[in-house]
């Protein structure tokens, strides 16, 4: 009989002390702040590779009359240059201004010109190498973020661009006719898009590829007799258009802090 008062008392000794302390407070476990996230706010410089078309529809006129009109172009390979500014807000999106310079080789292979000769008139079908040699592009872009190390954007602006002297050859025998056409810049306007992500193992460097499509405005070139400089009477009416692939590693300056990630 005793044991069993005793072995009663346990049990009850226990449930009371078991009650008791589901009665006493618990500590709250720790709150785990959100990661942050380096901002997309700030300045950058960059530096890249790419592959460029050139075409254009161009039209002679000599002494008045127009003696042709046709369709030509180039490709080959370039060098960026980039500097700007981005400025995140609503936490996913993202304005920017920038301003690049493209070092090109981008040549046409004897784009075939039509009939006139260095007196303006009928002759052999003759011919020149044409290059584009350099552009810069002042503009704006507008970013979304689908995630924090992504940025898709599209852009837009002000661009000019630059062609080599061409100096023309008679298309059948290959030898000089002794008349070519200015070097000449040409003004226009861009659109482009494309994609920057920040690379995970160093979060100061991203990698961006671009597509971009330019539009230049028509422009006269007076072709002259190259020994003298003097017009032959033959002047070639352009209109040139321009897209570019590029790839760059971009180096940004985040002085604008971090912000925390949102999910």
């Amino acid at each position: 009989m005793n044991k069993l008062l005793i072995a009663t008392a346990a049990v009850a000794f226990a449930t009371v002390s078991t009650a008791g302390a589901a009665d006493l407070p618990v500590k709250a476990p720790p709150m785990v702040a959100a990661a942050p996230v380096a901002s997309w706010t700030g300045c950058y410089i960059g530096a890249g590779v790419g592959y460029g078309l050139w075409n254009q529809d161009e039209s002679e006129t000599a002494f008045g009359l127009t003696t042709g009109t046709y369709t030509n172009g180039g490709r080959g390979w370039l060098g960026r240059g980039s500097v700007g500014c981005d400025y995140q807000f609503n936490s996913n999106f993202v304005v920017g201004a920038f301003g690049d310079y493209d070092w090109m080789s981008l040549k046409s292979n004897g784009a075939t010109s039509a009939d006139f000769t260095p007196a303006g008139g009928g002759g052999p079908p003759v011919a020149a190498n044409e290059k584009e040699t350099g552009a810069w592009y002042a503009g704006l872009r507008l970013g979304y973020l689908p995630y924090p190390n992504l940025l898709t954007f599209v852009s837009g602006g002000w661009t000019e661009t630059r062609f080599d002297q061409r100096d023309f050859f008679n298309l059948i025998t290959g030898t000089p006719v002794g008349v070519s056409a200015p070097r000449t810049d040409f003004n226009g306007w861009f659109i482009g898009g494309g994609y920057e992500y920040r690379l995970p193992w160093w979060q100061n460097v991203t990698w961006k590829t671009e597509y971009r499509f330019s539009q230049y405005q028509n422009q006269d070139e007076a072709v002259f007799v190259t020994a003298t400089g003097l017009p032959n009477g033959t002047i070639l009416h352009d209109e040139k258009f321009v897209q570019t692939v590029t790839t760059s590693l971009v180096w940004r300056f985040n002085f604008g802090g971090p912000v925390v990630a949102r999910y």
